[in-house]
C-alpha cells in the first residue's frame, strides 16, 4: 500500500533531484489543537508552507541549502523561529503559543498567506471567536446566520437560516461536519441552525472556483470541523441563554495522546410552558402533554499512536422534538413532528513519509423525519404517520504530495451508499366493528451508489499559479448508471503592486435531489435521488476577480461571476411533498434551467480595536421549466437585485466590547393574482361583490413578478467580561431588530370597502405583508474554566 501511493504520489512530481524536507504538526500549544492553514517560512530563500486541515505541512528545500531559519506562524499567536542545519530530512513538530498580550476577545491580522497570494477565489474563512462575538438572535450563537452576511450569500427569509449561494438552493449546498455530510441543518423551522459554536474549530465556505476534491453538489462546499480536544488538561466552556444552555468539555485520557471532547445543548420551552399548560388545562379537567425543545449532542475522540498515525472518532446526534397529548374525560388526541441527524466517522491520518500525508474516512449519516397524529375516544382509535428519510455509509482516502513549495498536489478516491426513503404513509383504524385498517402506502426504499475520485495540483510558473484538476463522478441507481468528468481551473496572477488577478472555471454535477418548500425550511423536506426519470443536476461556473492587502490591516476583494444550471428539480405546479397514493414522487415533480450572475465586493479588516466587514452584492437568479409559468423565464423567490451588510467589533476595553450588524436587501420574489373570472354557479352577482365566494376563480400573473418591501435590521450587542479564580465569564446584553422594522415574513390576501362620499361602496383586494420579528432583546451568561 505504502509502494503504490508514493508511486502514484511521483506522478505528479516534477523532480526527484536531490532535496532536504522538513515535516511535522502545528499545534497549539496550549490545548494540542491543530493549527490548520498555520504558515511556516524558511526566511533565507522565501519558501513556505502551509498546514492543512489536520495540522500537518512539509516544506522542502534544494540541497544547496546548508542552514534554514525556520518561521512559524498563524492567526493571534506569537511567531516562532527555529534555525537548523539541514543533514536530510526532519521531522519537527511545533507548538506555537497565543500572544501574550492577546486576549480572546481581540481579532488580529493573520500572517499566514494573504488574500492576494492564494489561488483560491470565492472562498471565506470566518474565525469561530469572531462568529462568536456577532450579535445573535435570542442571543444565540448561530454559525450558518454569521455565513449569510458574506456577499453571495442570502437567508431564507426572516430569522431563517438557509444559505441560498450564488442563485443555487439549500439542496445544492455540501454541509460537511468533519469531512461527511449533514443533510438537514436547522432547527426550529429554519430559524437556529445544528452547529453548536463551542464545539467547532474552523468553518470555511466555497461559493465558486471549486478545487477538483470537492463535488456532489452545484453551489458551495461549506467545511465545518470539529474541535479534537485538548490533549493537555482538562477545560469546560458553555452558556445559559434565554432559550438555551450549552456545556463542553474537553480533556485528556492518557496526557499527550488521547483527548475526549463532549458538547451538549438544549432548549427549554417545554420546562417553562408545561406547567401554564397543564395549570390552564386542569380548569377544564383536561390533561396537557407538551414535548417543544431541540437539541445537539456533539462527540469527539483522538488517539496519537505515534508521530506518523493518528486516529479520531466523532459523533454528533441531534433533534427537534415538536408534539402534545391533550387528554379528557371523553378522548386522547396526540400529534407531533419529530426530525434529526445522526452523524459518525472514523479517521486515520497517516504520514506515509515527509512530503505524502494521507487520510482516512469511514462515515455513516442518517436524517429522518416522523410526523403522526392519533386519536382514541374508548370506542374508535385512529393512527396516522408519515415517516421519510435518507441513510448513508461510505468512505474516502485522500492524500496530500507536497514535492516542493511549488506545488501542492492532492488526490483521492470515495463511495457512498445512499437508501432513500421518499416517504411513507401507515394508518391504523379500528371502528369497534368488523371493518378496521391496517395499511401502508408508498413504503418502497430507492437505493444508490455515488463513486468520485479526484486530483489537483495547486502549483507557481513565477508570477502565475494555478490550480488544475479534474473530478470524476459516478452514480448507480435502479438500472441507470451515470458518469461526469468535472475539469477544474484556478488562476492568479501577483501583479508587482501586491494586486492580484484571479480567474476560475468549474463544472459540478449533483446525484441527489431536496424537494423543498420555497418559503419555510420545513422538516417535510424531501431528499430523492437522480433517477432515469429525474436526471442529474448539472452546472458550471465562472469567475474572474481582484484582489489586495492594503497595510496589513484591509483584505480587499471585487468578483464578478456567472454560473449555468441544468436539470434543476422543482414541485410541479400545485404538487406537494403529500403525493397521492399511487403517485410516484416524480410524478410531482419537473427538471428545469437556472441562470445566475453578479458582482461581489468584499472589504474586512482584521486587526486593530475596531474589526469587521462590509460585503455587497448586485446579482440576478433566473428560473426557467416548461411546465411552470407557461414555459417563460422567471425571477427565482430568492432573486435578490441588492444585497448589503455590514459588521463591525470595537474594544472600548479588554474587559468591555460592543458589536453590531446591518443588513439590507431587496424583497424577495413573490407571486400573486392579478385578474380572476366568474364561473356558472354564481352568473347572477357581480365580480367585484363576490371575489371571495364560492364561484369566483382566481387567476395568478407571471411566477414571481412582485417584490415584497425591502428588508433591513439591526443588531446589536455588548459584552462585558471579567476574570475569574475558576476562569472567565462574560455577560452579554444585545437586541435583533433593534429599531424595530416590520421586515415582511409572509403575505395574506383579504378583501376591503372603499366608500366615496356619494355613498357608494365597492369591495376590493388587499394584500397585507405580515412580520413576525419585532424587536427581540436578549441576554447570556457565558463562562469558561
Amino acid at each position: 500500500m505504502q509502494r503504490l501511493l508514493t508511486c502514484l504520489a511521483l506522478l505528479v512530481s516534477v523532480s526527484l533531484s536531490a532535496q532536504t524536507t522538513i515535516s511535522g504538526y502545528l499545534t497549539d500549544a496550549a490545548s494540542g489543537e491543530p493549527l490548520l492553514n498555520a504558515t511556516v517560512l524558511d526566511v533565507p530563500s522565501g519558501k513556505g508552507a502551509i498546514a492543512n486541515t489536520y495540522g500537518f505541512y512539509s516544506l522542502t528545500l534544494p540541497a544547496s541549502s546548508d542552514t534554514a531559519v525556520l518561521r512559524y506562524s498563524y492567526l493571534g499567536y506569537r511567531n516562532q523561529e527555529i534555525s537548523l542545519r539541514l543533514t536530510g530530512d526532519e521531522s519537527r513538530n511545533v507548538q506555537l503559543s497565543a500572544s501574550a498580550d492577546l486576549q480572546e476577545i481581540v481579532v488580529t491580522s493573520d500572517r499566514g498567506e494573504r488574500i492576494e497570494q492564494q489561488t483560491q477565489m470565492s472562498r471565506t474563512e470566518v474565525p469561530v471567536a469572531q462568529i462568536k462575538r456577532i450579535p445573535a438572535l435570542l442571543g444565540e450563537v448561530d454559525i450558518l446566520k454569521t455565513l449569510q452576511l458574506l456577499p453571495g450569500v442570502q437567508s431564507g427569509g426572516e430569522g431563517a437560516t438557509g444559505l441560498y449561494v450564488r442563485g443555487g438552493s439549500p439542496g445544492q449546498n455540501l454541509v460537511l461536519l468533519d469531512g461527511v455530510p449533514i443533510y438537514n441543518v436547522s432547527h426550529l423551522l429554519g430559524i437556529f441552525s445544528v452547529f453548536n459554536a463551542d464545539a467547532v474549530r474552523s468553518v470555511a465556505l466555497t461559493k465558486g472556483g471549486f478545487p477538483a476534491r470537492y463535488g456532489g453538489r452545484l453551489s458551495s462546499v461549506l467545511e465545518i470541523n470539529m474541535k479534537e480536544g485538548n490533549l493537555n488538561e482538562w477545560e469546560g466552556e458553555g452558556s445559559i441563554g434565554l432559550i438555551s444552555s450549552k456545556l463542553t468539555l474537553s480533556g485528556p485520557l492518557q496526557k499527550g495522546k488521547t483527548s475526549i471532547l463532549v458538547s451538549g445543548r438544549r432548549t427549554y420551552a417545554d420546562f417553562i410552558a408545561k406547567p401554564i399548560i397543564k395549570s390552564a388545562a386542569a380548569e377544564e379537567e383536561t390533561d396537557i402533554d407538551l414535548s417543544l425543545y431541540f437539541y445537539d449532542l456533539n462527540a469527539k475522540l483522538q488517539h496519537k499512536i505515534n508521530d506518523e498515525h493518528r486516529v479520531f472518532l466523532s459523533f454528533y446526534n441531534g433533534a427537534d422534538v415538536f408534539g402534545t397529548e391533550i387528554e379528557d374525560r371523553f378522548e386522547t388526541f396526540g400529534a407531533g413532528t419529530d426530525w434529526g441527524n445522526l452523524v459518525t466517522s472514523a479517521r486515520w491520518n497517516w504520514e506515509i513519509d515527509p512530503k505524502l500525508f494521507m487520510n482516512t474516512t469511514a462515515t455513516y449519516s442518517r436524517y429522518d423525519i416522523n410526523i403522526d397524529a392519533s386519536q382514541d375516544d374508548g370506542r374508535e382509535t385512529f393512527e396516522a404517520r408519515y415517516l421519510s428519510g435518507i441513510y448513508d455509509f461510505g468512505g474516502k482516502v485522500d492524500s496530500d504530495y507536497i514535492p516542493n513549495p511549488d506545488h501542492y498536489v492532492r488526490f483521492g478516491a470515495g463511495w457512498t451508499n445512499h437508501t432513500y426513503r421518499p416517504g411513507a404513509v401507515s394508518i391504523n383504524a379500528t371502528t369497534g366493528g368488523e371493518v378496521d385498517i391496517d395499511t401502508l402506502v408508498g413504503s418502497q426504499d430507492d437505493y444508490g451508489n455515488e463513486f468520485q475520485a479526484y486530483i489537483e495540483d495547486d502549483f507557481r510558473l513565477g508570477a502565475l499559479k494555478i490550480n488544475a484538476g479534474l473530478h470524476a463522478s459516478a452514480f448507480a441507481v435502479d438500472d441507470e448508471f451515470y458518469t461526469s468528468l468535472q475539469p477544474r481551473l484556478g488562476l492568479r496572477y501577483l501583479l508587482k503592486n501586491d494586486l492580484s488577478l484571479k480567474g476560475s472555471f468549474s463544472t459540478m454535477q449533483q446525484y441527489i435531489n431536496l424537494l423543498t418548500s420555497e418559503s419555510l425550511s420545513l422538516p417535510t423536506d424531501l431528499w430523492v435521488p437522480s433517477t432515469g426519470r429525474v436526471k442529474p443536476q448539472q452546472s458550471w461556473q465562472v469567475a474572474t476577480g481582484v484582489a489586495k492587502t492594503i497595510d496589513n490591516k484591509f483584505e480587499i476583494s471585487v468578483e464578478a461571476y456567472y454560473k449555468q444550471m441544468k436539470n434543476v428539480v422543482s414541485f410541479r405546479e400545485g404538487a406537494s411533498f403529500i403525493r397521492g397514493v399511487e403517485d410516484a414522487w416524480e410524478d410531482n415533480v419537473t427538471q428545469g434551467d437556472g441562470e445566475a450572475y453578479g458582482l461581489e465586493l468584499f472589504v474586512q479588516k482584521k486587526e486593530g480595536r475596531f474589526t469587521g466587514w462590509l460585503g455587497y452584492t448586485l446579482s440576478w437568479n433566473w428560473r426557467q421549466f416548461d411546465e411552470i409559468n407557461n414555459g417563460e423565464r422567471f425571477p427565482f423567490r430568492y432573486d435578490r437585485r441588492h444585497d448589503l451588510s455590514v459588521v463591525g467589533n470595537y474594544d472600548l476595553s479588554d474587559k468591555v466590547w460592543v458589536s453590531g450588524a446591518f443588513v439590507y436587501g431587496t424583497g424577495n420574489a413573490v407571486s400573486l393574482p392579478t385578474f380572476g373570472y366568474q364561473t356558472a354557479q354564481r352568473p347572477d352577482v357581480p365580480i367585484r361583490e363576490i371575489s371571495s365566494e364560492i364561484g369566483f376563480q382566481e387567476v395568478g400573473s407571471s411566477k414571481n413578478s412582485f417584490r415584497m418591501s425591502n428588508y433591513h435590521r439591526l443588531d446589536v450587542s455588548i459584552s462585558f467580561r471579567k476574570e475569574k479564580k475558576w476562569g472567565t465569564r462574560t455577560w452579554v446584553v444585545g437586541a435583533y431588530n433593534a429599531y424595530w422594522h416590520r421586515n415582511p415574513y409572509f403575505l395574506t390576501a383579504g378583501e376591503v370597502t372603499d366608500c366615496s362620499s356619494g355613498g357608494g361602496c365597492e369591495r376590493r383586494r388587499r394584500v397585507r405583508e405580515i412580520s413576525i420579528l419585532p424587536i427581540i432583546p436578549s441576554v447570556a451568561y457565558q463562562f469558561k474554566f
